[in-house]
């Protein structure tokens, strides 16, 4: 039984409570179906064409989803932590589409330092939907949320070019140039580290950043 006292769990409901409040019973109900991991710097939670079985809430830590294409070029999907700047798309580690059919994903997933997560698999978020109105309730927000996630991330990948992609990131998270170093930058705006130099340096502000707290 995970303890809702304890960081991990008090950050899970937190971050439910977020959308609706939820009663003590959904909360009994999840503290009975979680568990709290730790993982080291540089564990693979999930491999590419695994199935996947677990729906990691982050609590504390960096990671990041990715894929391969074809030609054996990886790109960053998102990056995964949970600060006063993160959102939906940061804080659940999940190739959703594998969760939710039980077939063989496309993504990978990599711990870039030590992460700390509340764990679910698919058979106890069933079970929680079946038993809970308020946890289904939520659960019908949270796709919503992840539908448009997905869609604007797709969007961003094939309709602009790599400096508006990378003006785009300044724009919306430039919190990531912080966290996260150039090559996983790059990585995330499916371009080399050399391309992204190229692009700061035709840009008119240059902004000092990308020198975080995750390496390669």
């Amino acid at each position: 039984m995970m303890d809702l006292k304890s960081k991990y769990g008090f950050s899970l409901i937190e971050f439910i409570n977020r959308d609706l409040q939820l009663d003590e019973y959904t909360i009994n109900l999840i503290s009975d179906n979680c568990k709290e991991l730790t993982f080291a710097k540089g564990d693979i939670i999930l491999k590419q064409g695994e199935v996947s079985k677990y729906a990691y809430f982050i609590v504390s830590g960096e990671g990041r989803s990715f894929y391969t294409d074809f030609t054996g070029k990886t790109t960053t999907w998102l990056f995964h932590f949970n600060n006063a700047s993160s959102n939906i798309k940061n804080l659940f580690m999940v190739d959703y589409k594998s969760f939710l059919t039980g077939k063989p994903g496309t993504l990978g997933i990599e711990t870039l330092s030590e992460v700390k997560a509340v764990r679910l698999s698919y058979k106890q978020v069933r079970f929680l939907l079946k038993h809970s109105p308020s946890y289904e309730k939520w659960t019908r927000l949270l796709n919503e949320k992840v539908f448009i996630v997905a869609y604007n991330r797709v969007f961003t990948l094939l309709t602009m070019n790599a400096t508006q992609r990378y003006e785009k990131l300044l724009a919306e998270e430039p919190h990531l140039l912080i966290l996260f170093s150039n090559y996983y930058i790059a990585s995330y705006l499916n371009i080399t580290p050399q391309s992204l130099s190229r692009i700061r340096k035709n840009l008119v502000k240059i902004p000092i950043s990308g020198h975080g707290q995750v390496s390669h």
